[in-house]
């Protein structure tokens, strides 16, 4: 199969995160409004150009005040840098179906290479035609490393928040 455009299905897709909160448990949360502009040969991704746009305002972590705070200027100051941007700059196989994925992301106007692992989950047509491919993503950063540094040290050691964030992206998206 050559490079074809694929849209992102969004009621099928998620874009989910974790962090630790006061070094005892984990904070979970997902952003809603996503897009992609993905041109790829899903059987083989070597070759994809990928570039995704989360709007920062749309993150749900379950409790309306830490997702305030959230948007706030303490950390990705939604305001000012609505955005997180990602775009693929090299794409390696791992093993069958397997790839390591790294470009440039971008978040609260700090850009730095980050490396997502992605599996082809699969594809086929759904029962009204259209063709369709599924992928998920792995992968961690460090908030500090893009200027998310807010913090508060705890009275029995350690912080608030912790730096390093995990990142899980299940995609469907349709040939479009």
């Amino acid at each position: 199969m050559s490079k074809v455009n694929w849209a992102v299905d969004a009621a099928h897709s998620s874009i989910d995160f974790s962090v630790r909160h006061m070094m005892i448990s984990t904070v979970k949360g997902s952003f809603h409004q996503f897009d992609a502009i993905i041109e790829a040969d899903p059987t083989d991704l070597t070759t994809a150009n990928i570039v995704f746009n989360v709007d920062l305002a749309s993150i749900d972590t379950r409790n309306s005040d830490r997702d305030a705070h959230l948007r706030s200027a303490d950390f990705f100051d939604a305001e000012n840098n609505p955005k997180l941007t990602y775009k693929s700059t090299k794409i390696t196989k791992t093993g069958d179906g397997e790839y390591d994925l790294t470009g440039d992301l971008t978040i609260h106007g700090v850009t730095r290479p980050q490396t997502f692992q992605v599996i082809f989950e699969g594809q086929g047509k759904d029962p009204w035609g259209n063709e369709r491919v599924g992928f998920s993503a792995e992968g961690k950063l460090n908030r500090s490393d893009f200027g998310l540094s807010w913090n508060a040290a705890l009275e029995t050691g350690g912080v608030l928040v912790g730096d390093q964030v995990k990142i899980s992206v299940q995609l469907e998206a349709t040939k479009a």
